[in-house]
This record gives structure tokens, sequence and C-alpha cells, in this order.
């Protein structure tokens, strides 16, 4: 049917060709499923950022979308403020280790900042800066640095 030398002419074709080809096919795929990962997760810290606000709503008496300290707060008052934040921190110290990475693309960084945004924004309440050092013992070196450094950097 076909020549020796036909065949042999498929077969470099398919070398010099359908190799390649495959080869990027592949490498295409598993940077779309990598990139595909990382929306899910950041899908999932933003889910349970918005299930974090939905707990800070269900507490008004504690003002925490006031800038300024909630003022004469009672001892239970305090100690669910206190829950709360370290809910917070804790989900921070997640982005942080989720999210954060030297060298970002810019979609990494696109997410990133939004989570940033959201750290910025605790760390302009006067009570959530009073009680960050309490809430970072024992989290991420590297992250209680990085929030510290974003805290300072706000204006008080």
């Amino acid at each position: 049917m076909f020549a020796l030398e036909t065949w042999e002419l498929l077969s470099y074709v398919v070398t010099v060709v359908g190799l390649p080809l495959a080869i990027a096919v592949f490498v295409f795929e598993q940077r779309k499923e990598r990139d595909n990962e990382e929306e899910e997760v950041y899908q999932l810290l933003s889910d349970n950022y918005q299930e974090f606000l939905k707990i800070a709503l269900e507490n008004p008496d504690l003002r925490l979308f006031a800038s300024n300290e909630t003022p004469a707060l009672s001892d239970e008052q305090r100690e669910r403020m206190f829950i709360i934040f370290s809910m917070l921190i804790s989900l921070f110290e997640r982005a942080y280790l989720l999210l954060y990475e030297d060298g970002m693309s810019e979609k990494q960084s696109r997410r990133w900042r939004s989570w940033e945004d959201y750290m910025g924004e605790w760390c302009s309440r006067a009570d959530f800066r009073t009680m960050m050092p309490v809430l970072l013992r024992g989290e991420d070196p590297a992250f209680a640095a990085y929030i510290q450094n974003l805290a300072a950097r706000l204006p008080d």
C-alpha cells in the first residue's frame, strides 16, 4: 500500500511536527489547570470572607465596621470581638499562605491586592490594630511581618 519511504516520511513529520505540538498542548493544558486551581482557591477564600462578614453583621453591638474603637465593651462583648478578630486573622493568614508569593503574575497580583485591601481596611480599625500583637501570636512569621508592615504604612 504505502512504500517504505512514505512511512519513513510520515514518521519524520510526526516527529518534527506532532511531538512538539503534543508538548505544546500538554504545557498549555497544565497552565490552564493551574489557573483553574488558583481561581478555585481564590473563590473559596472569597466565600469564606463573605461568611466572615455575615458573622460581623450579626454582631452590630460591637460596631466592627467603625474606624474608631468601640467604647465601654462588656467582658462578653470583648470576648466576642476577640473571637471574631481571631477568625479574621486566621482567614488573612490562609489567604497569605495560599495566594501571596514573590514574583506573582499579573493575575495573581490582582487577586492578592484584593486581599491586601481587605487587610488594610481592617488594619485601619483601631480595635483591630490594638489587638494585633495578641492575635498574631503563633501565626506564620512571614504573614505576621507582612500585616504588621501593612498596618504601619497606614495613616493614623
